[in-house]
């Protein structure tokens, strides 16, 4: 089997069977990237990022995977996309702001339980430096190292994100949750985050 650099290689130069077989081996992990953020663009932003991944080959040195290369583009083509949507003098930071600050609604994603509905709620009411961290963690099981060459921050300050992140994340399904329910969501939120991953590719396919 052919590895994603010599797919990449290949692609480059016009081998078009190439690109598709590289295009599907990760357009489901990059499909999962935008759902949970954008609202009817996730095939076009999905389009951009693959073809700033080719136009943008000779800066991939293959110090880290091309995996954790194309995410950073993907990262990237959010951020230009996002910015582009605020309003004339309208503030805009990732760390501050959210996915619902920006009055956006995504609807492709479909939870099954009550508790993976909360945390999707969730997820797109904290920051969106923090949404980004959680989901790759939880949805594409990315190491602390694997996040610091995504996002371009040290590994140390990855941690620290995490950490917070879950903070934050806590701190929203207190507020969304009924009382009922919140206490089974928190001290399962680690399967109830990671069995999303399953079902987003579902709703996708």
């Amino acid at each position: 089997m052919s590895t994603d650099l010599e797919l990449l290689e290949a692609w480059k130069t016009g081998d078009r069977k190439a690109g598709s077989e590289l295009f599907e081996r990760h357009f489901d992990s990059i499909c999962r990237f935008f759902a949970n953020k954008v609202q009817s663009d996730v095939d076009d932003l999905v389009q951009r990022t693959f073809i700033a991944c080719v136009e943008g080959k000779e800066r991939f040195r293959g110090q880290s995977s091309f995996r954790t290369y194309l995410f950073g583009v993907a990262h990237n083509v959010l951020r230009s996309h996002l910015r582009k949507r605020r309003r004339e003098g309208e503030r805009f930071d990732f760390g501050v702001t959210s996915v619902f600050d920006l009055g956006l609604s995504p609807t492709t994603l479909i939870a099954q339980r009550k508790e993976q509905l909360l945390i999707l709620q969730a997820l797109r009411r904290i920051p969106l430096d923090h949404q980004i961290v959680l989901e790759l963690y939880y949805w594409e099981s990315m190491t602390a190292k694997d996040l610091g060459e995504v996002l371009d921050i040290p590994e140390g300050t990855v941690r620290g994100r995490i950490r917070r992140a879950k903070q934050l994340l806590e701190e929203q399904l207190a507020e969304l949750a009924e009382t009922d329910d919140l206490e089974s969501t928190m001290s399962n939120l680690d399967s109830w985050a990671r069995s999303l991953r399953a079902k987003i590719l579902q709703t996708k396919s």
